[in-house]
């Protein structure tokens, strides 16, 4: 059954464009609460990140919940996989979230935990569509829901982060810079490394509700490498709006990434004998990933792009880690979603426990020359279907023979073919790309 409104990670728009409006979000809070009400549970929580559209979501979704007879309680500013797990702990019936993950301001989105605190069940999500073509009505008044703000959240969040890694261990002697992106993470994130023993360094932390994301964060480590280097730190940490991304930078300044930090923390657990199975990254990870993990035997299975994608195969092999490389980073022994502040924790558990900096630890992975060019097309298609497209493929494998891949895509959202080949050899690959996109744009 198709969805109406569900993409792949809840609902996401421009705000005050349908259906990211105060009229449409407070129905669907009302379908949430018509579906979920059938449930024991008899709450719902709420979270958000920082952007100034959150106050009338907020209020939208705690109206339609009340009027569809269940209760809400509010956390407030939360990263995303910190209201996955108070879903958890207060045994509520699910927990909604606030955010547009890495976007700007001008757009926002909502999406769901199970109570469970995983992503909800396609079946669900096809229940709250069908309410959401009904006439919106209210319970009796008797039997409306209350909502209540929940002091304690960000000191829960802070503690569960903390028990992650040993009692032990500490952070004493670290200077860490950590980018908050003006998000979700920005009073919690520092905290939990400042109560680990680090000297921390909080940038970007001072939330507006207009310049989340601008011009920092996961998606641009530009101005945090730079702040690395000039106040001589060891390392600079940096999450997206939610925080459920993870980006860090060694101490010259030299970005790591998601799949440089998978790597680290799925070698980490293979030598401490943590590592149950193998390591799920996806279709565009690096080939570099693959090949270090290997060189340890550590199985390493692609999934597609997404990290809902990650996580179905993460669960259908029983292992525990997985991501992507843009920094979702997935460790399914400590948390239900992908979790940047957990995240950073594992790896910085590596550095402590094996004496080492971040820039020796990722120096086990060589990344391998990467090239993607997006060729415009007439129309959304699959450019493996196309007999002349395929051959060229083949042609190209031949080139590279086991010292690379090639890698054909069609945009999830536009008309793109993104034409992606790596290898040991930058030229070539560039060559070689540049020669397959050319077949592509004349072929399609």
């Amino acid at each position: 059954m198709s969805k109406k409104y569900f993409g792949t990670d809840g609902i996401r728009g421009q705000v005050g464009e349908y259906p990211i409006t105060p009229e449409f979000v407070m129905k669907l809070g009302w379908a949430v609460g018509k579906v979920l009400g059938k449930r024991p549970q008899d709450r719902i929580v709420i979270g958000k990140d920082t952007r100034i559209s959150g106050y009338m979501f907020e209020s939208a979704l705690e109206a339609g919940i009340a009027a569809a007879g269940m209760n809400v309680q509010l956390l407030g500013p939360m990263p995303t996989p910190g209201i996955a797990y108070l879903t958890r702990t207060f045994r509520a019936a699910a927990g909604i979230v606030i955010s547009a993950s890495h976007n700007s301001y001008l757009d926002n989105g909502i999406k769901f935990f199970s109570a469970e605190g995983t992503k909800l069940d396609d079946d669900i999500e096809n229940q709250i569509e069908a309410y959401l073509d009904k006439d919106m009505t209210t319970v009796p008044a008797d039997k409306l829901g209350k909502a209540k703000r929940v002091s304690t959240a960000a000191g829960r969040y802070i503690e569960f982060c903390k028990a992650t890694i040993p009692a032990t261990f500490s952070l004493d002697g670290l200077k860490i810079v950590i980018d908050c992106a003006n998000g979700a993470a920005y009073s919690v994130g520092p905290k939990v490394f400042r109560e680990l023993g680090a000297e921390v360094q909080p940038v970007f932390n001072n939330p507006d509700g207009l310049n989340i994301n601008e011009s920092c964060g996961a998606t641009d480590v530009t101005a945090l490498a730079k702040i690395v280097k000039a106040n001589k730190a060891d390392l600079g940490i940096a999450l997206d709006g939610d925080a459920d991304r993870l980006i860090m930078v060694d101490h010259n300044g030299e970005v790591v990434d998601g799949d440089e930090l998978l790597y680290i923390i799925a070698k980490g657990a293979h030598d401490s004998g943590r590592l149950e199975g193998g390591v799920v990254g996806t279709l565009m990870s690096n080939l570099g990933l693959e090949k270090a993990l290997q060189s340890h035997g550590i199985e390493f299975l692609r999934a597609k792009v997404g990290d809902r994608y990650v996580m179905e195969l993460l669960k259908e092999n029983d292992w525990n880690f997985g991501g992507e490389s843009s920094g979702h980073l997935i460790c399914l022994d400590k948390n239900t979603t992908g979790d940047g502040i957990i995240a950073a924790l594992q790896v910085l558990a590596v550095m402590v426990c094996e004496n080492k900096t971040l820039a020796e630890l990722k120096s086990g992975m060589s990344k391998y020359p990467q090239t993607m060019i997006n060729v415009k097309v007439s129309k959304r298609q699959d450019p493996m279907q196309n007999e002349t497209v395929v051959n060229a493929v083949k042609e190209t494998e031949a080139v590279l023979k086991d010292t690379g891949r090639v890698l054909l895509r069609a945009s999830g959202t536009e008309p793109l073919i993104r034409v992606m080949i790596e290898g040991e050899d930058a030229n070539l690959v560039q060559k070689l790309t540049e020669q397959l996109a050319d077949v592509v744009r004349d072929t399609l």
